[in-house]
């Protein structure tokens, strides 16, 4: 027993010195402690230190970050790994979309004879079914590489690219990403209003000569290339790049000289917009950003040389406008296309075209967007009469906390003013008359 008592006092001794000590030096612990500099913060924690102007500035930029197309670095679907410093970030994403959809075509060009129905490609589809990855390197370098399992050939490879940026006002990217040109191509996917792209960019134009390759349209969307670009003091944006021309479905290098200027048969393009209000989402419409003041202005302008396997030089030109505005979406844009014969064709003659759309949405409840779309087209030409009009609704509904969105849409295509009967039937080839799509969309 007594060996005990010992034992025990001596426990109780060592325990009273320490809470002694520890009252005396209380001071000097709690402040280092609560001292900042021996920490380190992660971002999100240094952002609640920062004033709430700064913290605004820094939430904006994260939502803003629309680079790679399909979602946001910062986007708050999915989850991120990030270092404690933020240079290094690494964001997993996936985007799915499948859609029921109803196209009704005229008489024009069917062959009843071969059983072809007014009613066709029509039903169930998958447009996208894209898994990738993007995120940051050493502070200055972005990346992105992702696959579309819906897509077949080479265009399975969606994008593919890196960003380097010497400062917000000079980066270099290189790889497969989308040609600055249009808008409604530079949307962030899945952020569009509607469905499906304006007829005015996808349609091929209409000519009177037969070319060994596909008849080209307005639009250029995905292509291989290199880019300088850059935000200078927040509002004015450039994009100058060559890309190879050939679109999303080739990954390879095809290309040689021009017989005629003996330039490389290349697409040289360039934009330039102006952001009075600050960098601009590219957006036509997220449920989470219904409380912005942003305004886009841009110009731009491509020069396929010697495209259309070397068939055609085709010159494009376009202007644009998009405003959010509170629970307003307003996008409207016009473009022109000149289309002249290689050498080699022996054909003098040459081709103009014009497009335009314009576009408003609203969100009528937290949840809730409608939308209306005019799309207009000279189709066939300058030198002739007559063009096609698209007119358009959509309705969409984000569901709260899935990350789905669900849009109901139907387009009707009509022609008018043509001289001939004849001319009004080809300027439609190929168009359906009643599109009606409903489409459901997960982001991850």
């Amino acid at each position: 027993m007594k060996i005990i008592n010992l034992r025990t006092a001596a426990v109780l001794l060592a325990v009273c010195s320490v809470s002694f000590s520890w009252a005396d030096n209380r001071e000097e612990v709690t402040k280092q402690i609560l001292e900042p500099t021996d920490l380190q913060f992660s971002n999100d924690m240094k952002e609640t230190l920062l004033p709430e102007d700064e913290k605004a500035i820094n939430q904006d930029e994260k939502k803003y970050d629309m680079e790679n197309g399909v979602l946001p670095i910062a986007d708050d679907r999915g989850f991120t790994l990030q270092s404690q410093d933020g240079n290094f970030v690494f964001k997993p994403y996936l985007m799915l979309q499948s859609n029921l959809s109803y196209r009704y075509y005229d008489d024009v060009g069917l062959d009843k004879a071969y059983n072809q129905d007014n009613i066709a490609n029509s039903g169930f589809a998958v447009p996208y079914a894209i898994i990738g990855f993007t995120g940051k390197a050493f502070g200055k370098i972005d990346y992105n590489i992702c696959i579309n399992a819906a897509a077949s050939g080479g265009a399975i490879l969606q994008q593919a690219w890196i960003d380097y940026a010497v400062s917000p006002e000079l980066r270099f990217r290189a790889g497969k990403f989308k040609t600055p040109f249009t808008s409604a191509y530079l949307t962030t996917l899945g952020e569009t209003l509607f469905p499906f792209l304006p007829t005015s960019l996808t349609a091929s134009v209409i000519l009177p000569y037969s070319l060994n390759a596909v008849t080209p349209s307005v639009g250029t969307g995905f292509d291989l290339g290199v880019e300088m670009h850059g935000v200078i003091n927040k509002k004015f944006g450039y994009e100058v790049g060559i890309f190879n021309g050939t679109g999303a479905a080739v990954n390879s290098a095809t290309k040689g000289l021009s017989d005629d200027n003996h330039l490389p048969s290349l697409l040289y393009a360039g934009r330039f917009t102006f952001m009075p209000n600050g960098p601009m989402p590219m957006t036509q419409g997220n449920a989470k950003m219904q409380d912005l003041d942003k305004m886009l202005i841009g110009v731009s302008a491509n020069y396929n040389n010697e495209a259309e396997s070397e068939s055609t030089n085709d010159f494009r030109a376009g202007v644009e406008f998009s405003w959010l505005k509170g629970k307003w979406s307003f996008t409207a844009e016009g473009y022109y296309m000149h289309i002249g014969f290689t050498d080699r064709q022996k054909i003098s003659d040459s081709y103009n075209f014009w497009g335009a759309y314009g576009q408003i949405g609203y969100f009528v409840a937290p949840q809730w967007q409608l939308g209306l779309r005019y799309d207009w087209m000279d189709r066939n030409g300058s030198t002739k009469d007559g063009s096609i009009n698209s007119p358009a609704v959509v309705v969409n509904y984000f569901v709260p906390n899935t990350n789905i969105k669900i849009s109901g849409a139907y387009q009707y295509t009509g022609r008018w003013g043509h001289d001939t009967q004849l001319d009004r039937d080809l300027d439609e080839l190929g168009l359906c008359t009643h599109t009606a799509m409903i489409m459901m969309q997960y982001a991850f």
